[in-house]
């Protein structure tokens, strides 16, 4: 089973987290022999946060409670609060998840974070724009590893600009194995153009009784 572990924070930009975290959740998609997920959200404290749309939302758990492995998932959702310094928790965490080889997925604010805690410095990684993470970022030391795509996949390192949610997400459902290739990738022509064959071409592909 794969533990996906969502840290959640103040303005959290909950469009970005919108496309992966349903799919991971629902499961209509999966393989027939995917592996389960069980989703839970982390926060500082046990303390509700305000998302940037203005939802509330209860951590599931602290980050002291995050059991690393390779079948765990780190997802890291933009937002404008990834300053304070109480998130160097949650980014030790991110450190050792990767050291670990487990899966860290970042993605606009949450970039300029690693970024800034060095984490990005020997790894390829995009964000929102060449020349954001130094901008935003002082010890940002890892200019020749940004690749300027919507997002980037190294191993077990996914980042994304705020662009990029859906790339994204097809990248960690990727990493993780859970969709069948020609499902994923009419996954991603159906939602990235709208066009219906892709949507007909993805009910094709899913077992009997999947889909929606």
């Amino acid at each position: 089973m794969f533990t996906i572990y969502v840290y959640v924070l103040d303005t959290l930009a909950d469009w970005e987290l919108g496309h992966v975290i349903s799919e991971l959740n629902s499961g209509r998609f999966f393989k027939k022999d995917a592996k389960r997920i069980s989703l839970k959200t982390v926060g500082f404290t046990k303390e509700p946060i305000h998302t940037m749309g203005g939802l509330t939302i209860m951590p599931d758990c602290l980050i002291d409670d995050i059991a690393v492995s390779e079948t765990s998932v780190l997802l890291l959702p933009g937002a404008n609060t990834w300053n304070d310094s109480k998130h160097e928790a949650i980014l030790e965490k991110a450190r050792e998840f990767l050291s670990l080889g487990a899966a860290v997925c970042a993605i606009c604010g949450a970039t300029a974070a690693l970024a800034d805690f060095g984490l990005l410095n020997n790894r390829s990684h995009t964000s929102n724009g060449a020349g954001f993470l130094e901008m935003v970022s002082p010890h940002y030391k890892g200019q020749s590893f940004y690749i300027d795509k919507p997002s980037v996949a190294d191993n077990n390192l996914i980042t994304a600009g705020s662009t990029g949610a859906l790339l994204w997400a097809k990248q960690i459902i990727e990493h993780l194995g859970v969709f069948e290739a020609n499902t994923l990738e009419a996954w991603y022509s159906y939602f990235s153009t709208g066009k219906p064959e892709y949507f007909f071409a993805l009910m094709q592909t899913l077992p009997s009784g999947n889909g929606t």
